[in-house]
């Protein structure tokens, strides 16, 4: 009986780190894993998701989130950041036309964001998990407030256009919250274009009423 090369098994993998087939799928498994992130934020908010939570939606060894994301926080901005990007074209809404139709243009296109699945997902994920947890609500001002409403105050000629454009977020993502998260009826059931009638004064009001 002769004793076994030392070449005859494979090397045992060094733990806490991605094997080489895992990292060899990418990205492929980084978008699983996002998907993944996204539904488990989305339904259980900041707080009850878990990297490893994740990692099991996601068909992955937890330690291959951390090899892409890093933090759970990390995580999270990634997860949400898809919602960002189209919703940062909002602010657009202010320039493309005259600021007494801006009420209807940035309310239109906001309502519009929340109605495609794609980025609603991640819209719930952020509204959900930034009521209860700090972390989450700094994601949410650093890519939603900051960078959105932001752009549209410096396109307002008016004064105190930044709270302006808070308090238009606020009537927006108060109305989202209703009908998308805690889905209170009628408002969950009622055809968007009705809301966008009723709150697109409100909004325009907020933003050049004297």
């Amino acid at each position: 009986m002769t004793d076994a090369s030392p070449h005859d098994a494979a090397a045992p993998r060094r733990r806490g780190r991605p094997s080489r087939t895992q990292t060899e799928a990418a990205p492929a498994t980084r978008d699983r894993i996002l998907d993944a992130a996204r539904e488990e934020f989305s339904e259980r908010g900041y707080e009850k998701t878990s990297v490893r939570g994740i990692a099991k939606a996601a068909g992955v060894d937890s330690a291959l989130v951390h090899h892409y994301f890093g933090t759970k926080e990390q995580v999270f901005e990634a997860a949400v950041e898809v919602a960002v990007t189209p919703a940062l074209a909002a602010s657009n809404a202010v320039g493309d036309g005259p600021l007494d139709g801006v009420g209807e243009r940035l309310t239109r296109f906001l309502f519009g964001v929340w109605e495609n699945p794609t980025t609603r997902a991640p819209l719930l994920a952020i509204v959900r998990s930034a009521f209860n947890n700090e972390a989450a609500a700094a994601v949410f001002r650093r890519l939603l407030v900051a960078q959105l409403m932001r752009r549209i105050a410096q396109q307002l000629d008016v004064p105190d256009a930044e709270l302006r454009a808070e308090l238009a977020a606020a009537q927006l993502v108060g109305v989202a919250m209703l009908r998308y998260v805690i889905k209170l009826e009628p408002l969950a059931s009622v055809d968007v274009e009705r809301i966008i009638e009723r709150v697109a004064p409100v909004v325009q009001a907020h933003l050049t009423a004297p």
